[in-house]
């Protein structure tokens, strides 16, 4: 029975009545297949679209790290900034996004790798979509070719960082020194592995075995604009380059000429040092690691105006609105959970303006109505995909009050 697609859903799926869940199908796509459940397996595309183009990495197939290879660069552009559009819609926010601005192929800096021991020798690579077996990506078209350079090497730690039952997990930065590897989930270091160790300096500029730094041949280095910061092991990063410049661009334009900013949820200071150029900026974070590698930055940085630093769990101790008198602008970055607790208290402020950053359409469209409900203008939305051919979005939003 052929089937009609009529939508995506938020994972990048087609979707058909029911639902019926298609992986890799596009609206208005006629096709064919086995239902299982909620889900269409053994696809065949009868009618395809005019947005299906040839899928450019030839690991496609097999990979489960892309989802949305077989549309066009322009269709997914516009399917994400409709999904932000949507998502304001739903909470009476009547507001068009900027266009979708997609960071190039092959700059992805961080990823994470999986790597198996087999009988012959071990595999590094992607797990196949929702499936543990892993697909090797020597070609891939997403990650920074210093990853891909790094996959030989990888394949042979795995021989002596996995067992037999388990694989290892290889969490990758491409840092100003080098590669930076964090392993997890890897066998216990014993004497033999840390004698074999040393001979991947060449490769690695830091290498941290579950949990526990092992090798550094230089301090791995990310700019945050003038500044130079080492984030600890495994920590979070934009996702590349030109993703993070968008993001930063657009999150100065928002808090515009302030001279006084706090940056909520400020990880290890993608935003504070950008803003710093221009204002006190008062960094908050819960993470001690994180915080410890912006107190780091701000030490070993000049010609920045004063940076301070606070530890704090803005989910349980969120800043008051009498607290937030002595700033003009915020800038608040929350994990794809949102903010809420944190949201309801920049509402009820007097803060001038606030920039807003989120990976998560759903809690933004919510928290920008707690904002806008209490009183703040939603100037403008700018969609920005660092997370080229998956369904994830990030957006940056302007706020202001008079």
């Amino acid at each position: 029975m052929d089937i009609k697609i009529t939508r995506l859903g938020h994972l990048g799926d087609g979707i058909a009545e029911g639902p019926l869940f298609a992986p890799r199908t596009l609206p208005d796509e006629v096709v064919t297949g086995t239902p299982q459940g909620d889900r269409l397996t053994d696809i065949r595309i009868v009618t395809p679209s005019e947005h299906r183009v040839k899928a450019p990495c030839a690991h496609y197939n097999a990979c489960g790290g892309c989802a949305l290879q077989h549309a066009s660069d322009d269709f997914v552009a516009g399917w994400k900034r409709q999904v932000i559009q949507t998502a304001l819609a739903a909470q009476d926010l009547n507001v068009s996004p900027e266009p979708t601005l997609t960071s190039p192929a092959g700059t992805r800096r961080r990823g994470t790798l999986h790597g198996k021991r087999t009988k012959k020798g071990a595999l590094v690579g992607f797990h196949a979509r929702a499936a543990e077996t892993i697909t090797p990506v020597p070609n891939c078209l997403l990650l920074d070719p210093v990853i891909l350079a790094a996959i030989p090497t990888l394949e042979t730690l795995t021989r002596i960082a996995a067992s037999r039952a388990a694989e290892v997990a290889y969490h990758l930065t491409v840092s100003d020194a080098g590669l930076d590897l964090a392993i997890e989930n890897a066998k216990p270091l014993d004497a033999s592995i840390r004698q074999e160790l040393p001979s991947y300096v060449a490769a690695f500029a830091r290498v941290t075995w579950n949990g526990e730094p092992v090798l550094q041949a230089a301090a791995p280095g990310v700019r945050f604009g003038t500044a130079r910061v080492v984030p600890p092991p495994g920590a979070f990063l934009q996702a590349t380059p030109e993703g993070e410049s968008a993001l930063v661009r657009a999150a100065m334009d928002a808090i515009g000429s302030a001279s006084r900013v706090i940056d909520l949820f400020s990880g290890c200071g993608t935003f504070t040092f950008p803003a710093a150029a221009q204002a006190s900026v008062h960094a908050m974070e819960s993470e001690q690691t994180l915080l410890a590698a912006l107190d780091h930055g701000v030490r070993h940085n000049q010609g920045l105006k004063p940076i301070t630093t606070e530890r704090r769990d803005l989910f349980r101790n969120p800043v008051l609105p009498e607290d937030l008198t002595k700033y003009d602008a915020a800038i608040i970055d929350p994990p794809r959970a949102g903010a809420e607790a944190q949201v309801a208290e920049l509402a009820q402020s007097s803060i001038p303006r606030i920039a807003f950053v989120s990976c998560n359409p759903v809690t933004f469209a919510r928290e920008a109505a707690t904002l806008v409900q209490a009183g703040y203008t939603l100037n403008w939305v700018r969609v920005i995909d660092q997370f080229r051919w998956s369904p994830h979005i990030e957006t940056v939003a302007s706020f202001s009050k008079d």
